[in-house]
């Protein structure tokens, strides 16, 4: 499968949503919404397919197990619920699949609930290729990828610990800072920077004595960004660093990108960021 064409697109609130699936149960799914015209209407009769080989070329996995590991995601996909923010009750993603071993094929079918948030988009809406994150290692690099993308033309985003892994779905797990760190920010941005289209580097943020905010800075990838982070040594960063000032702020403050430098007095670095999106969305439609 050439994946070069191939783009997944999803509602904002889809993003934002409380739901957990493994890696293959992304994989699959993925697979799946890049086939979707995010334009035109979905009916819950429209049928996709995901054949084995593909997914074996797609995601560089074991071939001579890639049909069973295709079945064993959908059989889990098939029981997997999603939260929408702000909306009663939860839905599934999916409410029929089929199987066609001798094709090493499995049919998928959209539920009629999630339908709304992967076609007919014209607003509030997230795209990237596919291939973008084809080799991550983890499920939870999708996530944080995605979350960063939504905010692409900003550069920066600050957001709760708690909120990050309510979505996630481990307010149980991993519930000191620095083993949330180690096994789920950690490696997701190891592999956003190793296998995507964007760089990455966060902070975090405290209130009182407790972190309770992670900052992340990022950019897409070229030889200028490139040449501009190797200058930023780690020795650099601290001679520059201000009182209180985490890195990625630093980071931030440095390569010009900063919200310090265009916040009006008062306001709030949720207030800043937000103006200065809507600023850049304005500045999308007059081009």
């Amino acid at each position: 499968m050439n994946n070069d064409h191939l783009v997944v697109v999803k509602d904002n609130k889809i993003i934002e949503a409380s739901y957990t699936l493994s890696l293959s149960e992304q994989r699959v799914l993925l697979a799946c919404i890049s086939q979707i015209d995010s334009k035109n209407a979905l009916q819950p009769e429209n049928k996709f397919h995901v054949v084995a080989s593909e997914i074996v070329d797609l995601m560089g996995l074991d071939r001579s197990n890639a049909y069973r590991d295709m079945k064993t995601a959908v059989e889990k996909l098939y029981n997997r619920s999603i939260k929408i923010d702000g909306e009663d009750g939860e839905m599934r993603w999916i409410y029929r699949k089929e199987y066609i071993k001798n094709q090493g094929k499995v049919t998928l079918y959209f539920s009629p609930e999630i339908i709304p948030y992967l076609s007919q988009l014209s607003e509030k809406f997230t795209a990237y290729k596919l291939k973008y994150v084809s080799q991550f290692k983890s499920s939870y690099s999708i996530r944080l990828y995605e979350i960063l993308v939504q905010w692409a033309s900003i550069g920066e985003r600050e957001v709760k610990l708690d909120w990050l892994r309510e979505i996630f779905q481990v307010e149980y797990k991993y519930k000191a800072i620095k083993d949330f760190k180690k096994y789920i920010i950690d490696p997701a941005i190891i592999d956003i920077n190793n296998h995507s289209n964007i760089w990455v580097e966060y902070g975090q943020r405290k209130s009182g004595r407790k972190i309770t905010h992670l900052q992340f800075h990022f950019g897409l990838k070229d030889k200028s960004k490139a040449l501009e982070r190797k200058q930023l040594t780690e020795e650099e960063i601290s001679k520059q660093a201000r009182p209180g000032e985490t890195k990625a702020a630093v980071i931030a403050r440095l390569k010009g990108t900063s919200l310090s430098d265009m916040a009006k007095p008062g306001e709030s670095f949720d207030q800043a960021l937000e103006r200065k999106r809507n600023l850049a969305e304005i500045k999308k439609k007059l081009r």
